[in-house]
């Protein structure tokens, strides 16, 4: 489990605006300010407990959801890539001939890997409706 610790910043009816707090380990991190970039982080998490502005709370994501996340973040749009490169190229190969069809490898990539996006945000847009992916409030720290 990914378990991060926060103040309850706005509270929307189930759902929770949590500000992540800084780790003690997060200081002395080179990459730190990849993880987070601002002086505050928010993160928005389902409230099965009832959590309310100002409480300190734990927020838990099961790292399954977070595995599922990145296969689509990531593996999606690379498949495609590889697969429309693949393909275009082996269209192309008879008809402009060997030189030419590496262009055609990349457009095939490039148009597979924009569909492939689109793919995700429609499929981000009905999922973020649901409460599937999102984080879950654990425990009332104080």
């Amino acid at each position: 489990m990914i378990e991060e610790e926060g103040i309850v910043a706005e509270i929307d009816g189930n759902i929770a605006k949590v500000a992540i707090l800084k780790k003690s380990a997060c200081e002395q991190c080179a990459v730190s300010s990849v993880c987070h970039p601002g002086d505050q982080e928010y993160l928005e998490a389902t409230n099965p407990l009832g959590a309310v502005k100002g409480q300190k709370v734990k927020v838990v994501v099961a790292p399954q959801m977070y595995l599922k996340a990145s296969i689509i973040l990531y593996g999606i749009p690379m498949a495609a890539l590889i697969a429309g490169a693949i393909i275009a190229k082996n269209i192309a190969l008879p008809y402009v001939g060997d030189a030419r069809s590496d262009l055609w490898a990349f457009i095939g990539g490039a148009f597979c890997t924009f569909v492939s996006f689109l793919f995700i945000r429609s499929y981000n847009k009905k999922v973020e409706k649901t409460q599937k992916y999102k984080p879950v409030i654990v425990d009332i720290l104080a």
